[in-house]
């Protein structure tokens, strides 16, 4: 593929980002994306085959910018690893909120079944980064990390997904997430120490932009 097929590529794949984000994952089509980058409506098809292929290419560029945002928001909190820990997680819950229509589409089961740009395996990374630090806090007794670390993982994703809904708000109460998310880190690594930061005291990342 030239420089000149590569750039175009590229920004039909930006196209189909910034479409996701604005109007959700349902307004993506080979032809909008086409429109709005202002090519022939055919031409998508020279890079996406399917409607898959190109769902999967912008869905690959969401997991970037969610682990982007990770590494930035560890870059700034203290090593402490349960303060870190708790910074990742509330960064897991704010993407989803704020990008609600990708956080759906890098999780489509079509999309990650069908194999296409090895997505499942694009959020391995970020697992590790999560296994890293479940590692360092949990307790002797506990299962072992990598398996503490997924179902964290699960347990966050549900509260992103169930708080979005609107079905945690209407059965807890809430106002807001946070005693859930430190229910959650609580239930699967136990009580913080004194001294360590919960979710209230960790600087919530910037909600405006997907990188």
């Amino acid at each position: 593929m030239s420089a000149d097929e590569t750039g175009l590529r590229a920004h039909l794949v930006a196209v189909g980002v910034d479409l996701v984000l604005r109007e959700g994952q349902s307004a993506v089509s080979l032809r909008e994306i086409a429109r709005r980058a202002g090519v022939s409506h055919g031409a998508p098809r020279r890079y996406f085959p399917t409607h898959v292929d190109l769902l999967s290419a912008i869905a690959r560029e969401g997991f970037a910018h969610l682990t982007a945002r990770v590494e930035r928001t560890l870059h700034d909190v203290d090593a402490d690893p349960r303060t870190r820990l708790t910074a990742l997680a509330r960064t897991y819950l704010d993407f989803a909120a704020a990008h609600r229509g990708m956080f759906e589409l890098m999780f489509r089961h079509d999309l990650l079944d069908s194999g296409r740009l090895r997505l499942r395996e694009t959020s391995l990374p970020l697992f590790t980064v999560l296994a890293d630090l479940v590692a360092q806090v949990r307790r002797p007794t506990d299962a072992p990390a990598a398996v503490l670390a997924g179902a964290l993982w699960a347990n966050l994703h549900g509260i992103a997904q169930l708080w979005a809904w609107g079905s945690l708000p209407l059965a807890t109460g809430a106002t807001d997430d946070d005693s859930l998310l430190r229910a959650a880190l609580e239930a699967h690594l136990g009580p913080a120490r004194a001294g360590h930061s919960t979710p209230e005291d960790t600087c919530p990342c910037c909600t405006t932009s997907p990188n």
